[in-house]
């Protein structure tokens, strides 16, 4: 007797911004384009043909596909369109976990009795969104969340993959090790080391061997999904644990005046957020990537919680700066970023008198008279951007030298998710 199939699906829109793109003109369907000036944010599988991929400047993708066609974001538009497919998606169950802009885990197990199976509900869920939207959605169907992720990857583009569970250790010990969620460059060239190259090779392979090569965290998560165990359920809400923002670059990331701009950017996009949904936390983190894809992360942790954007710069500069001294050693960095976390409400705080405050101290003491009034004119600058646009008013060093990157802030929010 065959099993009944299992009963989460993870959802995931094909190429969503260049597919939205030529939902919005469809003389670019079928044809190799891509999303973004300046930097790759999105390209159509037909120009992935040709090597283009997002985070890629446009003068490379161009010279990998000399017919490339690049348009702008319509951020209102991608926001839109988001919204009714995980609207659709609602319809057929009540338990959604949205976990980007673009993809989604649902558990059907309550909607099997009014919809049929989960596989069933998976090939209406693709037709609805197709007719409704003009998107295209990979689907995954299993047994835990992160083995229909791994089913939606496999199903791209434009599929279903369906995981029994009498055959899911055999479909997945099939897979390359780089199919785990998790296993990038740097983790796939220790293993490789090892000679582990699938993951049935990594599921074989002594726990201690794993924990001893790739930390005890790491080696034991790793080993874990390699069984597939992973018992988390699909939630439908999550408490935001932190808010955080991250830029990467090229040689630029050797220079410490671009290095300093681009804290002073993300602490910017960092602290907006935060103060927009009326949060401020105590731990701040920076994180360092070098062009190896090793990275380092440093954190401090204050007394009060804090939401100004002098406060985050304050901290997250002397934090990178300090990690890049201890441990660069020459390397090239290509990645920053900043997170905020121990988050709270706003608190209302009682001013603290300044005794024993050394100079400067101020800005990271969050009931200083210095950092109630910063609080206070961030919410004026917030209120100034909303109103007319972010450029309008912000960081001198951002307006005079220039917003790093080329990722236009609307898109870096859209696409950024607080954790």
């Amino acid at each position: 007797m065959t099993a009944d199939p299992p009963p989460i699906l993870h959802v995931d829109l094909d190429a969503f911004y260049a597919t939205a793109e030529q939902v919005r003109d469809p003389r670019l369907r079928g044809k190799a384009m891509a999303v973004g000036e300046g930097v790759i944010m999105a390209a159509s599988y037909e120009a992935r043909r040709f090597g283009v991929r997002s985070a890629m400047s446009t003068a490379v993708a161009r010279r990998l596909c000399p017919g490339l066609i690049v348009v702008g974001g319509h951020f209102e538009d991608y926001s839109r369109l988001s919204t009714t497919v995980f609207d659709i998606c609602a319809e057929f169950t009540p338990v959604v976990e949205q976990i980007s802009i673009d993809e989604a885990f649902l558990d059907v197990s309550g909607a099997l009795h009014l919809f049929g199976s989960s596989v069933a509900i998976a090939g209406e869920l693709r037709r609805r969104v197709r007719h409704d939207t003009g998107l295209v959605l990979s689907v995954g169907v299993a047994s835990t969340k992160f083995l229909a992720k791994v089913a939606s990857r496999v199903a791209k583009p434009d599929g279903l993959v369906v995981v029994d569970p009498p055959t899911e250790i055999a479909f997945l010990h099939a897979l390359p090790a780089t199919a785990i969620w998790g296993v990038g460059r740097a983790t796939e060239t220790r293993l490789g080391e090892l000679g582990i190259g699938t993951v049935g090779q990594l599921a074989n392979t002594d726990p201690t061997t794993l924990r001893h090569h790739l930390g005890r965290s790491a080696g034991g998560h790793l080993h874990a999904l390699a069984w597939n165990r992973d018992p988390r359920p699909v939630v439908t809400s999550h408490r935001v644990k932190s808010v955080g923002a991250q830029s990467a670059f090229g040689r630029g990331g050797t220079d410490p005046a671009v290095r300093h701009r681009v804290l002073v950017d993300l602490a910017d996009r960092v602290g907006r957020r935060l103060r927009a949904k009326e949060l401020a936390g105590r731990t701040v983190t920076a994180r360092i990537r070098f062009d190896d894809m090793t990275a380092i992360t440093r954190s401090a942790t204050l007394k009060a919680p804090i939401a100004t954007t002098p406060a985050i710069v304050s901290l997250a500069v002397r934090l990178a700066e300090e990690g890049i001294a201890a441990v660069a050693a020459g390397r090239v960095i290509n990645l920053l970023g900043i997170a905020v976390s121990q988050l709270s409400s706003s608190p209302h705080l009682q001013l603290e008198l300044p005794f024993g405050e050394a100079p400067g101290e101020g800005v990271q003491r969050a009931g200083s008279v210095q950092e109630r009034a910063r609080h206070e004119l961030d919410l004026a600058i917030d209120a100034l951007r909303s109103r007319f646009g972010t450029d309008a008013v912000g960081p001198a060093s951002l307006v005079l030298g220039g917003r790093t990157g080329s990722v236009p802030d609307a898109f870096r929010d859209l696409a950024t998710r607080d954790r």
